[in-house]
């Protein structure tokens, strides 16, 4: 596996609402186009937030904005801000947008974690449609949720199963001022009707205990059906970090295997399947070379060979490590780190694009790189 080009897909500008460009996502169309979604926002976390939507048709190496896609309309009273979106093509040209939304009105000016509960602002899911490969969209509506998953957070494109069911990757929150132990879970909901309706949510991964918490879970899709999820894992009570951690899911994410531990660390990104069933994971190793890195693996359940190993953005300056007292300390620290958020996509000639973020606190870009697999 190498690396065949590198590029910028946008740039942040510095002192205006887009200085900070995070959270990519890509998506390959049938007809071979692709899109990307971005953040944009005057920091990493603001209320002039939006979304920014781009195309390529040249494999992804130069792109146009198609526009933004936008929620100015208030939720039950509530004004709020598109924090991420991730796109899923369920039919030739048919693109599910399903986005996460930061209610900005409740708490005026507070940050999206609570330090001192380890609680997050309300979040809603959305969805909206287009049946034209993304140049027009329907109105976003609200995907209703049990309480118990408390703010939603999004963590993967909505997936669409061999049968046609639709799964959706949620992350459960505590409220904002909610001061109680947080029993952090990643659940998925199935919806068999394109998205209209969902059934109630199976829990893919969670610590009976409350110690062990089960963050952005990332999904890959095999072509034999199976699903992978690889899991950001954090231990609450030592408040460190953990490797990585995959289960596997042969029905659709209606049970999982026990949690394996991938041997290195950190934060993953979200995987990119080829048609041979081969894993290419992308993951940030933020406290340790403080880079970039994907490796590749035979399979979705396989291991990963450390000689495919490839570093795509390497920090040029090492800042001192500064100890977090609490999670809710570390939590609101995230919001100061300046790379991360690799996404993974393969192409229609089998090579992978991965794009991510990375800059200052000031100012942050989105890059790609695309990769070669060797045969």
């Amino acid at each position: 596996m190498r690396i065949r080009a590198t590029g910028v897909l946008a740039s942040g500008e510095r002192d205006t609402n887009r200085a900070v460009l995070t959270f990519p996502s890509i998506l390959a169309l049938a007809d071979g186009n692709l899109l990307a979604t971005l953040r944009a926002g005057s920091t990493k976390d603001s209320a002039d937030e939006s979304i920014e939507l781009y195309q390529s048709q040249d494999g992804g190496v130069s792109w146009r904005q198609l526009g933004s896609l936008s929620h100015n309309q208030p939720i039950d009273g509530a004004y709020g801000s598109l924090k991420v979106c991730y796109l899923t093509e369920i039919a030739l040209g048919h693109v599910l947008a399903a986005a996460m939304w930061i209610d900005r009105t409740t708490y005026p000016g507070a940050p999206l974690f609570n330090a001192e509960t380890e609680g997050c602002l309300p979040m809603l899911i959305m969805l909206a449609e287009s049946t034209d490969g993304g140049c027009h969209w329907s109105p976003w509506r609200v995907i209703s949720m049990p309480a118990d998953i408390g703010p939603a957070s999004l963590t993967s494109p909505v997936i669409l199963l061999r049968d046609g069911t639709l799964a959706m990757s949620i992350e459960t929150n505590k409220a904002y001022h909610d001061a109680a132990p947080w029993m952090q879970r990643v659940v998925l909901f199935h919806s068999r009707d394109e998205g209209r309706s969902w059934e109630m949510p199976i829990t893919a991964g969670e610590d009976s205990t409350g110690r062990i918490f089960n963050w952005d879970q990332r999904i890959g899709h095999a072509p034999d059906g199976r699903l992978g999820a690889f899991i950001w894992t954090y231990d609450s009570a030592a408040l460190i970090y953990l490797n990585m951690h995959r289960r596997i899911s042969t029905d659709g994410g209606r049970h999982w295997s026990t949690a394996e531990d991938l041997g290195f660390a950190d934060q993953a990104g979200r995987p990119a399947v080829l048609r041979d069933g081969r894993v290419v994971l992308p993951w940030v190793d933020r406290f340790g070379t403080r880079t970039i890195r994907a490796c590749l693996a035979s399979d979705i359940a396989g291991q990963f060979d450390p000689a495919s190993e490839v570093v795509l953005y390497a920090l040029s300056t090492r800042s001192a490590d500064r100890p977090d007292d609490t999670t809710g300390a570390l939590l609101a620290e995230m919001g100061l780190w300046t790379f991360g958020l690799p996404f993974a996509e393969v192409l229609p000639d089998d090579d992978v694009l991965i794009v991510y973020y990375a800059g200052s606190e000031v100012a942050m870009d989105i890059h790609w790189a695309r990769l070669q697999i060797e045969p």
